[in-house]
């Protein structure tokens, strides 16, 4: 073997490094930071990227990273990304959590134009503890977002209508005072609606990445 090709097998046979959250692909762990600001079932926890999706918006598109915990938590990481970039953890919850967490009658006014609900929690559920804030005020309604399941950076979406469009949504956003968490509810074409509630935490929650493969 000449020297050249030893200088290319060995790069090509280097471990791939992780360094930044951009660079997760399906596969890779990350391990989150066992501080007492986190709810319990996110604590020390490892997480394995087990796929990737994209939100398509007018001006921007997201990537989102599904998680699975250790503990068979499911959560949705993405990346915020404003004066400083944090990170958006969000966990799904579902009817019955809404209902403990919020009067629904009150909830209901996040769909009511022009989107100036004003949300006070009730209780927690299990599932709910410290995901939740005490109140929320509303900040987007009905914004329109496309789902693709793709990861937009190696797959290109497609800007026509049609099969390989995405799926159509409407977004409704809440945050509370310091705009730590939130709550996403994502009203989809066929009626079905998705109630999300977020957290936004500094990139150092995140502890350490190990690349899959």
């Amino acid at each position: 073997m000449s020297f050249f090709k030893k200088i290319f097998s060995k790069s090509a046979d280097a471990p791939r490094k992780l360094t930044k959250v951009s660079q997760l692909l399906i596969g890779d762990i990350v391990v989150l930071t066992d501080s007492f600001a986190l709810p319990e079932s996110l604590r020390g926890q490892q997480f394995q990227v087990k796929a990737i999706n994209s939100y398509e918006f007018e001006h921007r598109v997201q990537t989102e990273w599904a998680l699975l915990g250790s503990n068979d938590l499911e959560i949705f990481l993405s990346l915020e990304v404003d004066d400083i970039t944090e990170l958006k953890l969000s966990l799904k919850i579902q009817h019955e959590d809404v209902e403990t967490l919020f009067d629904l009658d009150e909830f209901s006014q996040i769909f009511d134009e022009p989107g100036e609900a004003f949300l006070d929690k009730q209780a927690d559920s299990a599932l709910t503890t410290m995901w939740s804030s005490e109140q929320y005020q509303q900040s987007a309604f009905a914004t329109v977002g496309f789902f693709h399941r793709k990861d937009h950076r190696s797959e290109n979406l497609s800007a026509y209508e049609g099969k390989d469009s995405g799926e159509q949504f409407e977004l409704y956003t809440l945050y509370n005072e310091d705009q730590s968490k939130g709550v996403d509810v994502e009203v989809w074409q066929d009626g079905d609606t998705e109630v999300c509630l977020t957290l936004f935490r500094p990139l150092s929650d995140i502890v350490d990445m190990y690349p899959g493969s």
